[in-house]
């Protein structure tokens, strides 16, 4: 193995021990539906210190992203890295999230901004190009809602910011699990280029399951009495379909050449889990009159 799998391995690994250790008397305080959102946090801690592993010991070939017209990539690169560990602490101990949060939303949408739509005009056509787009802006959605549900209560910024996050995320639900109708052969979750394994079983009314409980619990997500249990519903699903098909994906191509590839469609889907979590962060969240 690589310095970055294991790097990535060991940030995995550590984050989620650490978080789950600190999301316990939050857990024990939640009640419903709002004792599986609360883990929302924890799992988005989780890919983002993955993702500060990468960035750190694989800065060479990722400041390649890097837009041409910023100078020193190289340095862009470790600061990213630098970020997303900032926001991973700050989320797992739970402190000064109404900054970290937000900023991290911002990062999604400057990525979406200065690396996705520059290259839809280009390809508009192509499938997997929007669905990467559609990915990292579900990603500053959930991002959003979560910073508006820590900010003040009553104030116009709060209640946008969990309105529009909340508009993206179950948006991105509904596209989701269309693409899941429209293409069922491709691995499900986050429906990208990785053709569902052999070794799964009824992987057609598998992809048809989820990308219904997709398209229902996006649509549950626009409905204030729906807005936690779509949020926990989702969250719950690719949560599951991590563990029990990503993870085993990663498994058998851990000695191969596929390996961080592996790790970040684990991560990727584990971060989409957490967004459709903090979709529901909020819900009781009194408007601005």
């Amino acid at each position: 193995m690589s310095l970055e799998t294991y790097a990535m391995m060991g940030a995995g690994i550590a984050s989620l021990v650490v978080g789950l250790l600190f999301v316990r008397a939050r857990f024990r305080t939640a009640s419903g539906a709002d004792r599986v959102l609360v883990f929302g946090p924890v799992f988005e801690a989780v890919a983002l210190a993955v993702f500060a592993a990468e960035h750190f010991t694989a800065a060479q070939d990722l400041m390649g992203i890097v837009p041409p017209w910023l100078p020193s990539p190289l340095f862009w690169t470790y600061f990213v890295g630098a970020a997303w560990l900032a926001a991973a602490i700050s989320f797992i101990i739970w402190r000064l999230v109404h900054w970290s949060a937000p900023l991290v939303a911002l990062m999604f949408l400057t990525i979406v901004v200065t690396i996705d739509l520059p290259s839809l005009p280009s390809h508009m056509g192509e499938r997997l190009l929007w669905t990467l787009t559609v990915r990292e802006l579900a990603f500053g959605g959930g991002a959003m809602v979560l910073a508006g549900s820590v900010w003040p209560r009553q104030s116009f910024a709060s209640s946008a910011l969990i309105s529009v996050g909340r508009v993206i995320v179950g948006g991105t639900l509904i596209f989701y699990g269309i693409q899941h109708f429209l293409f069922p052969l491709f691995a499900p979750g986050i429906p990208l280029e990785k053709l569902t394994p052999p070794w799964v079983l009824f992987p057609l009314p598998l992809a048809y399951i989820i990308g219904l409980i997709q398209v229902l619990t996006g649509i549950g997500l626009f409905i204030l009495p729906t807005i936690r249990i779509s949020a926990a519903t989702a969250g719950i699903t690719v949560l599951l379909l991590t563990v029990f098909l990503y993870v085993p994906i990663l498994v058998l191509e851990f000695n191969t050449d596929l390996a961080v590839e592996g790790l970040n469609y684990v991560f990727d889907t584990l971060l989409f889990a957490a967004t459709a979590l903090l979709a529901g962060f909020g819900a009781d969240h009194p408007r601005r009159t």
